[in-house]
């Protein structure tokens, strides 16, 4: 992006000179873009390749906060959190479209700051902006993004075909990003009582990456495949673990046995989630912003993924008159529910 030192008002280049501005930089990189940003829609290719589409958007006071949130840290992640949903699928992500709702509190080095974390996640990602609209808002930043992908028939895997015995399984930890939150909102909440006070966030940079900047795990449906293994049905963890596991026995019309001892957590996330008092298996459950991958497999296959550090077997999949049920470590059973975003922990 451009080295901007000043500030340039939105005003001064209007709603379509700052889409040619902000566009300028970006690189097509699929042979299936047609036509990108510049015509009245963009043109996609897909021959016989079946298309993948999923959107999500973010608010300001609802999924981020500017007083700790970069703008470039935001734009990666709102990238981030809409390609993790292609790769649930077993898709590769190609295009994504955006749009944005923007105040005249930014300025246009602000919103290229925004681009610019995108258009760096797009290339991490290897996708192409296509598209998208802006507009004005009076209550704040809004970023919605569309990402689109592409897979063989047979190679997507919904979150309905689970099967009664099948193992549940999770990629890396959880927890972390709900913790990294809280940890940012204490010293949201020390700097206004004690304006000037510097944020003590020291030894705590694996937190706040999962929060701040979290990864889709493109990697997953890479290895799985080079282990021949074809999950039952995913998801990715953006709500929390509970909520995750119950769409997948929902659509599936299953029980299923989650064991607390086998749900992996960051010794950093651990600890700092009992310095602020918080039990670590809840902010698992229900912390969201993990954006790990949550799938089933056949015990068959349970060999073939036994050895890999970065997936672990939490549980199986039951009948479903048994209920979807956490056993504790003391051997207790009691029943999941989805808190998500709204769960007492944000209370």
């Amino acid at each position: 992006m451009l080295e901007n030192t000043g500030r340039t008002e939105l005003s001064s280049l209007g709603e379509f000179g700052l889409i040619k501005h902000l566009t300028q930089f970006i690189e097509v990189k699929n042979e299936s873009t047609v036509k990108g940003v510049g015509d009245d829609a963009a043109v996609i290719n897909y021959k016989n390749k079946q298309m993948v589409v999923s959107t999500d958007m973010l608010v300001e006071g609802v999924h981020f906060d500017l007083m700790y949130v970069p703008l470039k840290h935001l734009g990666y992640k709102a990238v981030s959190v809409n390609v993790s949903d292609i790769f649930a699928m077993n898709a590769i992500p190609r295009q994504i479209t955006v749009s944005i709702a923007v105040s005249n509190r930014f300025s246009v080095e602000a919103v290229e700051e925004l681009y610019a974390g995108m258009i760096t996640a797009c290339n991490k990602y290897k996708v192409d902006i296509v598209g998208g609209d802006t507009t004005t808002s009076k209550s704040g930043l809004v970023i919605s993004i569309t990402a689109i992908g592409e897979a063989d028939a047979e190679e997507l895997i919904y979150r309905d075909g689970a099967k009664e015995g099948d193992l549940l399984c999770v990629t890396g930890d959880l927890g972390a990003a709900y913790v990294g939150l809280q940890l940012l909102e204490r010293e949201k909440k020390i700097f206004l009582e004690t304006p000037g006070v510097q944020p003590d966030l020291d030894g705590h940079d694996y937190i706040l990456q999962r929060q701040l900047k979290p990864e889709a795990r493109k990697d997953i449906p890479v290895l799985l495949k080079k282990l021949e293994v074809k999950p039952t049905s995913m998801i990715d963890v953006s709500d929390g673990l509970a909520s995750e596991i119950l769409h997948i026995s929902t659509q599936s019309e299953l029980g299923c046995s989650l064991y607390e001892e086998k749900i992996p957590i960051d010794p950093s996330a651990y600890n700092m989630a009992r310095e602020f008092n918080l039990d670590p298996t809840v902010c698992a459950l229900s912390g969201g912003e993990d954006y790990e991958l949550l799938f089933t497999i056949d015990p068959a296959d349970y060999p073939k993924i036994k050895a890999n550090p970065d997936i672990t077997v939490i549980g199986h999949m039951t009948n479903k008159k048994e209920g979807v049920n956490l056993i504790t470590k003391g051997g207790t059973t009691h029943p999941i529910t989805a808190q998500g975003w709204d769960s007492l922990l944000n209370k």
